[in-house]
This record gives C-alpha cells, structure tokens and sequence, in this order.
C-alpha cells in the first residue's frame, strides 16, 4: 500500500513538473512576443489567438482521452471538417432549426469516433491504422456531400453569432471575448471532471498504465475503450461546429494538419504518448502554447515553413523530456 502510494505521489509530481514547464513556456513566448511586436499585444490579436485556441483546444481535449490509453488519433482533423459539412447540410441546406443542425453536425463526429472504437477494439485494427483509414473516410465523405463545394451560412446570421457573438461584451462594454473561447474553457471543465472524477476517466488511466492488468481484473476493455474513442469524435464534432461557425461556411477541404497540431497540444501539456499520464489542464496549456507560437512567428513575418521547423523541434522536445521522466520514475 505504500509502494502505491509513493508511486502515485512521484507520478503526481511529474505530471505537475511538467504542467509547470509548459505553463513556464507559455509565459516565455507571450513576453517574448509583447516585446518583438507591439502588434502581439493588441486586443485584436490576442481576441485572434483565443479564436484559434478554441478550435485546437477543443479538439485537443479529445485526444488528451485517446493518447491517455496508449492510443492515437489522426482523423480527427477530418472528423471535425466531416461535421461541419453536416451541420451546413442540415443548417443550410434541409432548412432544419439551428440546434438540430448543431446536434447532428456533434452526432457526426461521435459516431465516426465510435466506428474508430469499434474498428480498434472489436476488430483489433491497430489505432494508427483504423483512424488514417477513417481520416480518408471523412475527407472523403466530406466531399462527396458538399459537392466539393462550400456551405455557407448567409441565411442563418444566428448560427454565427452563436460562436462569435460576445456575452462578455454585453455585460463589459468594449471586452468583446468570443463566445466560442467560453465554449472551449466549459468544455475543458467537462472534460476535466470526466477524466478526474467519473469511471470514464478511471478506466481510461488504466488502459493506458497496464491494459492487460485492468482486463484481468474483469473490466470490459473493448467497451470502454469504444467510449473513449466516442468521446474523442463528440468534442471533434463540437470542433466541427464551432469552425463552421467561425468562418460562417463548411469547408469541405478543411482539416488537414488539424490533428497534428491537436496532438503537439497535448503531447506538449504532458500527456504521455506511452499512456497511463495526463491532464487536461496540460492540454489547455499547451494548446495555447501552440496558437501564441505560430501567431508570434507570423507576427515576426516567418516564413510558414520554418513555423513548422519551429513547432516540430518542440513537439519532439517534448516527448523526449517525457522519455527522461519515465527513465528517471
């Protein structure tokens, strides 16, 4: 019993180290950037990097889920474009009242997160391969439905202003905080309690500490890791609906790169990709650093190219300080 309870104190503190070092780089670059740019620090663009982050955020809580029980998700880029493609079509397109076309574009995202469960944990398929397999499923799909062609959201003015309208602004006149980054800070609240204080998030630890101790313990893994995956396309299709209503249009070729920013993001908060460590917290964290890195950089007028140079050598910093934590517990 003591053993278990050092263990947990040691991963409690890791897991904080970490937290606290990307919190420490958030601080870094946001100080970094004020004094390289006067353009960093106006409200306009800090309003831009919220936007951003609610998007990233969003769909990185998700995957913090997946990659806490040792699995991956690249479809989830895709997923998100699929839903927002549902949302135009039942929006614009069928007529339908907005929380309906709200609920199915949300319905979409879940229900491609189930098949990648049921793919990965009743047929066995490897999760890199089950989600790049549903990751050109969604592309593809996503297509065909729109026609190749965008949705846009003219008729609905109240779709957009769902997302981008301000409740802040109306309470504190000119602090005009975009609905959509009150969307991602509740969501993180969901998720955190999911994760913190339901079976969901108990289960989901021990699949990724030791998956064939929990199954022999009588837990049901393949449902719970089906849940999981759900989970993963529930907050993907939230994505969904929040970029469609950001850029007021369904951008059947939007998507691509999502994912991997969604996984810098949580690989960079402190979710272990080995499984079994992670937080949400982290996640928001690093979603953020995230944003506030390839804003500053476009500020500074880098070249796109090296902003991926940039993000790559963080993203692999990360993990291999993950790597020296683990050899060092």
């Amino acid at each position: 019993m003591k053993n278990d309870a050092t263990s947990a104190k040691t991963m409690f503190r890791s897991d904080a180290i970490q937290r606290v070092m990307a919190f420490g780089a958030l601080i870094v670059l946001a100080v970094g950037f004020s004094m390289a740019s006067p353009y960093f620090r106006t409200f306009d663009n800090l309003v831009g990097i919220l936007l951003a982050t609610a998007v990233n955020g969003v769909l990185a809580l998700g995957v913090t889920f997946v990659i806490i029980t040792g699995g991956i998700d690249l479809s989830v880029g895709t997923v998100m474009t699929f839903s927002a493609v549902m949302t135009g079509v039942l929006i614009t397109n069928w007529h339908l009242p907005i929380p309906i076309g709200i609920l199915g574009g949300i319905l979409a995202g879940s229900t491609a997160g189930l098949v990648n469960g049921l793919m990965i944990s009743r047929m066995k398929i490897p999760p890199f391969i089950a989600t790049l397999g549903m990751l050109y499923a969604t592309k593809g799909l996503s297509l065909v439905i729109s026609e190749l062609k965008p949705i846009y959201f003219n008729d609905t003015p109240a779709f957009r202003e769902m997302a981008m309208g301000s409740i802040f602004g109306k309470i504190i006149p000119g602090f005009n905080i975009p609905n959509a980054v009150l969307v991602l800070f509740g969501a993180a609240i969901i998720a955190s309690l999911i994760l913190s204080r339901t079976i969901l998030g108990r289960y989901t630890y021990a699949l990724g500490s030791n998956e064939e101790a929990t199954r022999l313990s009588g837990v049901n893994v393949a449902s719970w890791k089906t849940a999981v995956y759900t989970l993963c396309g529930f907050f993907a299709g939230l994505a969904g609906v929040l970029i469609s209503a950001r850029l007021n249009s369904a951008q059947p070729a939007l998507g691509a790169g999502y994912e991997l920013d969604a996984i810098a993001a949580v690989v960079i908060g402190g979710t272990s990709l080995s499984g079994g460590e992670g937080s949400i917290l982290g996640t928001v964290i690093g979603a953020f650093v995230i944003s506030i890195l390839t804003n500053g950089l476009r500020i500074l007028s880098v070249p796109q190219e090296w902003q991926m140079v940039v993000t790559g050598g963080i993203v692999v910093m990360a993990v291999y300080l993950d790597i020296l934590r683990r050899r060092r517990k």
